[in-house]
């Protein structure tokens, strides 16, 4: 597993991983010719996806065109979630009048009637992941700048779906928790109220391994299955909580910056919410010590900030 995928906090087997890293089916490349209207002429896997298979697939023609095709292929989440296609295409739509780069939605199969599993065929947007940047101070604070226009995007006549909790399998504490009492007090917080305040269109997975660059500067957000309207906070916290897990301070700055860039104040709900609903994975693949530590103290101080009298 790459280090990417280790700070995403990947922890798929590797019968999961080796489907999402295999060749599209004859079906899939079919209707993504049919819908553009020019033969596939070549097409590579796109490594990092958790929910899906991605490629990059190349049509003939002048000038050639190079799309991105999003195949939903774990039997599993489709039977939990069988409208991703569905959501993740309305999306696209809402997000298309962000004044950030987004994909340009091309092609939907939302039942997988063409292609055999739900689908999407998107525009490719230039630029690559950055986990490790040479400016750490200011990467924090472009990835930050990014959100203010990720929640102007007005999406009321849009159905991206309304912000909820991530259910785990288990909400037992992780074994290497040192305060599992508190975890539990957590659990309860996660259990009861949405946060209320705020809400507006969010990304609702917010990290640094959406966010694609070029010579320093932002050249856009992808992965937009998850959009919804829901709390601000939530695209902060979610960040926070992959900072967490592998360069604790990374996430106390970029609250900061994100904090200036939105005007308003994180409010700590957003880090059970994230944390808890990552309890899963934190479970199977635990950080490391310093990502563990700094994980628990974040859960201990939003209890503390959200059940003291």
């Amino acid at each position: 597993m790459s280090g990417n995928e280790q700070r995403h906090g990947f922890d798929e087997d590797a019968e999961t991983r080796a489907l999402l890293r295999s060749p599209p089916s004859e079906a899939a490349l079919a209707w993504a010719s049919e819908s553009v209207g020019a033969a596939v002429d070549r097409w590579e896997v796109l490594r990092g996806g958790m929910s899906s298979a991605m490629y990059v697939v190349a049509f003939s023609g002048e000038p050639p065109i190079e799309l991105v095709l999003r195949c939903y292929v774990r039997a599993d989440l489709n039977r939990e979630e069988p409208d991703l296609a569905v959501r993740e295409s309305a999306s696209l739509r809402a997000a298309s009048v962000a004044e950030i780069p987004t994909p340009e939605l091309v092609a939907v199969d939302p039942l997988g009637e063409r292609v055999g599993v739900p689908a999407l065929l998107m525009t490719r947007l230039p630029g690559r992941v950055v986990w490790d940047p040479t400016g750490v101070d200011g990467w924090l604070q472009r990835l930050a700048e990014v959100l203010p226009a990720v929640h102007a995007v007005a999406a009321g006549h849009i159905p991206v779906g309304v912000y909820e909790n991530y259910a785990q399998e288990s909400y037992a504490p992780p074994k290497w928790a040192t305060k599992p009492t508190m975890w539990e007090r957590a659990v309860e917080v996660f259990h009861g109220p949405i946060l209320d305040g705020g809400r507006c269109f969010i990304h609702r997975d917010y990290h640094p391994g959406n966010v694609l660059w070029k010579r320093g500067h932002v050249t856009g957000v992808v992965d937009w299955q998850s959009a919804c309207i829901g709390p601000s906070s939530v695209d902060i916290g979610h960040c926070r909580a992959n900072f967490l897990g592998y360069a604790p301070k990374l996430a106390v700055r970029f609250t900061r910056y994100a904090e200036a860039a939105l005007g308003t104040r994180f409010h700590p709900w957003a880090d059970i919410a994230a944390l808890i609903g990552m309890l899963d994975g934190l479970r199977r693949t635990p950080p490391r010590l310093a990502g563990r530590e700094a994980i628990e103290v974040a859960v201990e101080h939003a209890v503390v900030a959200l059940t003291r009298p």
